[in-house]
């Protein structure tokens, strides 16, 4: 599929500023769903955009950076992921399972920056020093241009490279692997789950899981009920959420109020 050299601009930019937003806007306009709809509103799909986002979102749920080790960037991952399933017309799952590789460059262009640019962290306490904000922030913004380049050098080239030659590599593509890298991308997305339940679950939190679990099974069988059901599923977790709040708020204010003593005590 051919595509404008505008289109191709705006895959840069966009994948630019989320590079920067993941590390410095903080406005989460980085993550796979927000870059999945706007891959797909530029290169005129936005349901295979959006499928695909979720898909990459789900995955990367749990990833999480300890100390100075960075996990597969989100960023270039989810992005290649909506690129390639949008010009090479790949199936969400196998784009998901594709994009890995993309995702781990990406994680190497984060670690070659930090790299680069821990030596100036002593320019920068020198500026501190200086009451020197001006030097402060052209470091800033040198780390913030760098990372950006980087990152939208990288999905620029294998978009415009995939966009020319993709197609006929994906059609060689045997299909028992094809089926391969579609179960892969599929099961992605638990492993996702199951990262982030290893960090927050406890004891007191599997009652609520086996609840919710039950409850989906149930709403996604009802054929009335099967296409809000993330709705719904989502408006039950809030009011057991809310729920448990207020229990919890009443009862720490009733211990307060027992520890606090009363009129009737003399106080």
């Amino acid at each position: 599929m051919e595509y404008s050299f505008i289109q191709v601009a705006l895959v840069f930019i966009v994948t630019f500023i989320a590079a920067i937003d993941q590390f410095s806007f903080l406005e989460s306009l980085y993550q796979p769903l927000v870059t999945g709809l706007v891959i797909g509103l530029i290169l005129g799909d936005v349901n295979t955009g959006l499928i695909v986002g979720g898909t990459y979102q789900l995955m990367t749920i749990g990833n999480m950076p300890i100390g100075g080790a960075q996990p597969p960037n989100a960023v270039v991952g989810g992005i290649m992921a909506a690129v390639l399933a949008i010009s090479l017309h790949l199936d969400p799952n196998i784009a998901v399972a594709t994009a890995i590789p993309f995702s781990l460059l990406g994680q190497y262009g984060v670690t070659l920056i930090f790299t680069l640019m821990s030596p100036l962290m002593s320019k920068a306490d020198q500026y501190a020093h200086d009451a020197n904000p001006r030097g402060i922030e052209q470091i800033n913004y040198l780390s913030m241009g760098l990372l950006g380049l980087v990152f939208g050098l990288v999905v620029t080239l294998f978009f415009v490279g995939g966009a020319a030659v993709g197609q006929s590599v994906v059609d060689s593509i045997p299909k028992w692997l094809s089926n391969g890298l579609s179960a892969a991308g599929g099961m992605m997305r638990f492993v996702g789950f199951a990262i982030l339940l290893k960090f927050m679950m406890n004891k007191d939190m599997w009652a609520f899981y086996f609840l919710g679990f039950g409850v989906a099974l149930i709403v996604t069988n009802i054929p009335a009920l099967s296409t809000p059901a993330l709705l719904i599923l989502a408006m039950i977790g809030f009011g057991i959420a809310y729920w448990d709040y207020q229990q919890n708020t009443e009862l720490k204010g009733t211990m307060v109020a027992a520890a606090d003593g009363g009129e009737e005590d003399g106080i």
